[in-house]
């Protein structure tokens, strides 16, 4: 009997764009090392110029940390383009097939979203590929924070759109939502992909020198920040009763710690936002205020980060689904949470702690601190491999490769 091979990521699911946003999201935890370890001054952020200069006559410590860092944004860069290119292929196929509109009618529709999330991620990736590798650019700048808007604003009407569709069909077709099957969190997804709209809209706030420019990013990243926490709350709520009632869905157990990239997204949000308004509306800005926000933030996450792994052990989720035979896409969304809680680390590092005079930059306890950012990063490059060579890779010898339903 002749057995065909194929590799998991052929029998498509959107939620592989999570693929992508996963690459995106670890071109960022190398930012990081360049955000806070660079000298800098008179802009926001780091440019091609100040790494140059470390270059030229920084010591070499420095000019190591900043050749890695340059080279892991390059290639998770690369990675993230590539698998988003990759996926909005494979979404136009899967778009002619039965099984898509089989999807549309059921909960998974809300899986769509994954899409303009993983858009949205790549937007913010190319910004850093270009403040990074782009001489000059910060000379053009201003000229480039309209554009971005209308790109990002796009990707947030894209993403309402299929909100709409989804909502619309749920909220008028009785019966056309299994509450039953809905004992996860992966109805979040939609507020992950209007946060990630929403950051992108906020980063001309934080750097704009133009007050109109700020103006408008302050409102639209606004509407669509407050409108990832409406929509989160009704998920999350939901979910939970269903999950109390029905277990917690297997396959969708790496959900329970979506929460914890939507708030660093909402973290940052907010602190892109202080920023706008303290720099063009003279707004007063306090580091102790920052410091306790974030350690909130890192607070709930940490929780969401225990509950859904012990979850996923009870489950065995790791034996099957990442150490094991079995093939699940949403296996990506554990990703996301690693990185998440590096990036969130880092800023309360250097923008909390540091900032409020707690903490000595460069110090032992510094290093200490940080080292718990970089032992995630490390963690969430390994995971990616070992995720890609299993979906993504070569079949094997015999059997058909096949995602687990």
């Amino acid at each position: 009997m002749t057995t065909t091979h194929i590799r998991p990521a052929d029998a498509y699911s959107p939620l592989y764009f999570l693929a992508s946003l996963g690459a995106g999201g670890l071109s960022v935890t190398f930012f990081m090392y360049l955000m806070f370890w660079v000298p800098y001054t008179g802009r926001p952020v780091p440019v091609f110029e100040d790494l140059m200069a470390v270059f030229a006559a920084g010591p070499l410590a420095l000019q190591v940390a900043v050749a890695v860092a340059m080279a892991g944004i390059a290639v998770m860069a690369f990675f993230n383009i590539k698998l988003l290119v990759w996926n909005l292929g494979a979404l136009a196929r899967f778009r002619q097939t039965p099984a898509f509109e089989t999807l549309r009618n059921s909960n998974a529709q809300a899986s769509l979203l994954a899409a303009p999330l993983a858009v949205a991620m790549t937007i913010n990736g190319l910004f850093i590929v270009g403040l990074v590798f782009v001489p000059g650019l910060w000379g053009i700048v201003e000229y480039l924070f309209p554009f971005a808007m209308l790109a990002f604003l796009a990707v947030g009407v894209w993403a309402l759109r299929l909100i709409g569709d989804f909502l619309g069909r749920i909220l008028t077709k009785g019966g056309s939502f299994d509450t039953g099957a809905h004992n996860s969190f992966a109805q979040v997804l939609p507020a992950f992909a209007l946060a990630m709209v929403a950051v992108g809209l906020a980063a001309p706030a934080a750097m704009s020198s133009n007050a109109a420019v700020v103006g408008i990013a302050l409102m639209l990243s606004t509407f669509f920040g407050v409108s990832a926490i409406i929509y989160a709350g009704f998920a999350a709520i939901t979910g939970l009763n269903a999950m109390l009632q029905h277990g917690t869905a297997r396959e969708a157990g790496p959900t329970l710690m979506v929460i914890v990239p939507l708030l660093t997204i909402l973290g940052i949000l907010s602190m892109r936002q202080n920023h706008g308004l303290h720099m063009g509306f003279d707004t007063v800005s306090n580091a102790a205020d920052t410091m306790m926000f974030m350690a909130r933030i890192l607070a709930v996450q940490v929780l969401f980060v225990l509950l859904g792994l012990l979850v996923l052990r009870k489950q065995d989720y790791f034996g099957d689904f990442v150490f094991g035979n079995k093939t699940s896409p949403g296996s990506y969304a554990l990703v996301c949470p690693g990185v998440a809680l590096s990036v969130m680390v880092q800023f309360f590092v250097n923008k909390g702690l540091v900032a409020a005079g707690l903490v000595t930059k460069f110090g032992m306890v510094y290093w200490g601190l940080t080292g718990i950012a970089i032992g995630a990063q490390v963690l969430m490059i390994a995971l990616v491999i070992r995720l890609n060579r299993q979906h993504f890779g070569r079949p094997a010898a015999s059997g058909t490769l096949v995602p687990a339903e």
